[in-house]
């Protein structure tokens, strides 16, 4: 009877500790915790995939209300150059390039301090005396005149937009984007429209890889984005310029 009873004990005992290790909480590996974390996200995207504009999202509150004179052909397509501009240098997009204008201004402030200079050199010197300098001078103020109307035309055009982004995942990924824009006229059938194109380039290993390259365009009548007060729908306006840049990122070309 006595070794019957310890048996009972014993065997009592190892089932109790049975039960205690089945209703312990487990603690997951390292392996499981990793799957079961995936399998709660959303897959993350490729470390060379950049973030794209319609990425981020811009609150209502962060916007300003634009109103133009929806009558003014000019009005609408600067109203839409500046949208371009703020919505493309927003944190974690681009950085932009302001090259062109910094060329004009260059090139206007240099023409200005001639202009100057040699007014002021004519006016505390006399007339016969003055005259090579003032004539120097006034052929200087319109090379730089001349000069900067050409840049403005040829190089520049149509550029409302240039930026740049570095990232840095496991290479050093650069990418360049130029966005271009003019209006086209109405027609008897069709309102003014606003003409966008976006030429985009991804490179690494400072330029000598090239990892994408592509051109979209698209076109929009003015009437799509102002209402009849001249109120602009940013939102609207964004969401298209959006998907264009991020068709080109995609490498497609339209």
């Amino acid at each position: 009877m006595g070794r019957s009873q310890q048996r009972k004990s014993a065997s009592r005992a190892n089932s109790d500790a049975d039960a205690s290790v089945l209703d312990a909480p487990r603690t997951p590996s390292p392996s499981n915790r990793r799957s079961s974390l995936s399998a709660g996200s959303s897959t993350p995207s490729s470390p060379d995939k950049p973030t794209g504009p319609l990425s981020i999202l811009t609150l209502p509150e962060d916007r300003e209300i634009v109103k133009v004179n929806n009558a003014n052909a000019t009005e609408l397509k600067n109203a839409c150059d500046d949208a371009v501009k703020r919505y493309l240098s927003r944190p974690d997009l681009f950085n932009q390039i302001f090259l062109h204008t910094d060329v004009r201004l260059a090139l206007g402030w240099s023409s200005v301090f001639v202009a100057a200079g040699t007014g002021l050199y004519g006016f505390k010197i006399e007339f016969e005396q003055a005259k090579p300098v003032v004539w120097a001078g006034l052929i200087l103020y319109s090379i730089l005149t001349i000069l900067q109307t050409l840049y403005a035309y040829f190089v520049e055009g149509h550029i409302v937009y240039m930026g740049k982004r570095k990232t840095f995942s496991k290479r050093i990924v650069t990418e360049r984007i130029k966005l271009s824009a003019e209006t086209q006229p109405s027609s008897k059938t069709t309102p003014p429209a606003y003409v966008l194109s976006v030429d985009y380039v991804r490179t690494t290993s400072s330029g000598k890889s090239l990892l994408a390259k592509a051109k979209t365009r698209g076109t929009k009548t003015y009437n799509e984005f102002f209402d009849v007060n001249g109120v602009m729908d940013q939102e609207r306006f964004e969401q298209w310029v959006g998907q264009l840049v991020e068709e080109a990122m995609e490498g497609k070309t339209s």
